[in-house]
């Protein structure tokens, strides 16, 4: 078997890890059992890209319960657990390329070693697996069922090559299930991120100002987050009913360059590039802390903070490089090297809520099989019926039960006769 890790003497701490997320994880635990009893992916070879954590895991397991040959490799430089990586290799047998701090060049490496397993479905998220076949790996397309995308900075570009007409296969947008994007965006993110700033700082978020950009399901779990820890949050939008939102949920809202000037705590998490830009950097106060939850670390401008700075960046912790400003000498600090800082400072999302999302994905991947003569060169949302079974699963896991429709209900609701 061969495979890219840092350290295969990490397993044993690796393995333990991944049990303890195990016992978070109910509703893959009983999706991973019906797969161990149907085997829907028996002779199917399954290459992910994903983030290379104790979740990530669980769901690789469960996959090779179900019968698939499964590769994996990292989504994000920073974002690996090198000891969960050598225990899927060591215990699982399961082959990783990733190595946590891996460069740009590695990376892609580690990404053309996992489509050399030559797939029938693709894991991605980020889409990068997706747009390297389709860049420079056509001679896999042919044997394509399709993929699964987890996140909306991926399911942007796969919406963006759908309409071009470029995609030549099918994928599911795991993201824009229910159960994935209003837990694990708002949530998830929500928790992990303000757990990565607090890791690589040591900050007091109470009282500080927290500049929020954006307002989707991600920013809004960024934002309640911060507010619980005391914070006065600042949000920035460009799309005028999230603004409009965020002010009736009681954040104030303004134009970035507003918010520049007058905050602490930067978030990014918007999918888009050079949300904090050169002209912010100017107008920004000694010692504001530069972060990002977005998948790609395009968000913040890392180019234009080192022209603006005198001497680059220097290492003052772990996690945090200063820049000091030549025209006034302010000190910004970028946390995580401008990546997701819930994955490169932190755990990355809890099990509990990672949970729903891989059983997303899981149940998207077997879609695929179940439907594979029948789907378009598009993506597909998941079906309404598999997010509610998701929903259900979880509460009962939970102990929470909830009311069903009587026959008089039902008969009521789907009536037209009725009325006032």
């Amino acid at each position: 078997m061969d495979f890219d890790i840092k350290n295969i003497d990490l397993a044993p701490g690796g393995r333990h890890r991944i049990e303890w997320a195990e016992q978070e994880m109910p509703v893959l635990r009983g999706i991973q059992q019906q797969f161990t009893s149907d085997r829907p992916f028996a002779g199917l070879r399954i290459s992910a890209c994903m983030h290379v954590t104790t979740e990530t895991a669980n769901l690789m397991v469960s996959l090779q319960a179900g019968g698939a040959d499964v590769v994996l490799s990292a989504s994000n430089p920073l974002s690996t657990q090198d000891d969960v990586a050598a225990s899927l290799v060591s215990h699982y047998e399961i082959p990783v390329y990733a190595i946590k701090g891996e460069d740009n060049e590695t990376y892609f490496k580690h990404l053309n070693a996992a489509l050399d397993h030559n797939p029938h479905i693709v894991m991605d998220d980020g889409a990068d697996l997706v747009s390297t076949i389709h860049k420079s790996r056509r001679n896999l397309i042919d044997n394509m069922i399709g993929g699964t995308e987890e996140t909306t900075t991926g399911i942007i570009r796969l919406r963006a090559m759908a309409a071009d007409g470029a995609l030549q296969f099918p994928m599911m947008a795991v993201n824009d299930a229910l159960t994935k994007h209003m837990f694990d965006n708002r949530y998830g993110t929500g928790q992990s991120t303000i757990d990565g700033i607090v890791r690589a700082t040591n900050v007091l978020v109470a009282g500080k100002n927290v500049v929020v950009a954006g307002y989707g399901w991600c920013s809004r779990g960024i934002a309640m987050r911060a507010r619980g820890l005391g914070g006065n949050v600042i949000v920035t939008e460009i799309d005028p009913l999230k603004a409009l939102e965020a002010v009736m949920d009681g954040y104030r809202v303004m134009p970035m360059m507003e918010a520049a000037a007058i905050g602490d705590i930067f978030v990014s998490a918007t999918g888009d590039i050079h949300v904090f830009d050169e002209h912010h950097f100017m107008a920004m106060k000694d010692g504001a802390l530069l972060s990002n939850s977005g998948h790609f670390d395009v968000e913040i401008n890392k180019p234009a903070l080192e022209k603006l700075s005198t001497n680059g960046p220097k290492r003052v912790r772990p996690f945090v490089e200063q820049y000091t400003m030549k025209h006034n000498g302010h000190r910004l600090n970028l946390l995580g090297e401008g990546r997701l800082i819930n994955l490169a400072a932190a755990e990355g999302h809890p099990a509990s809520v990672m949970d729903m999302s891989f059983a997303g994905q899981a149940m998207a991947a077997k879609y695929l099989i179940d439907n594979k003569d029948k789907l378009e060169n598009r993506v597909y949302t998941i079906p309404q019926e598999v997010d509610q079974e998701i929903a259900r699963i979880k509460l009962d896991a939970m102990g929470i039960y909830i009311d069903t429709l009587t026959a008089e209900q039902v008969a009521y609701l789907n009536s037209w006769e009725e009325g006032t």
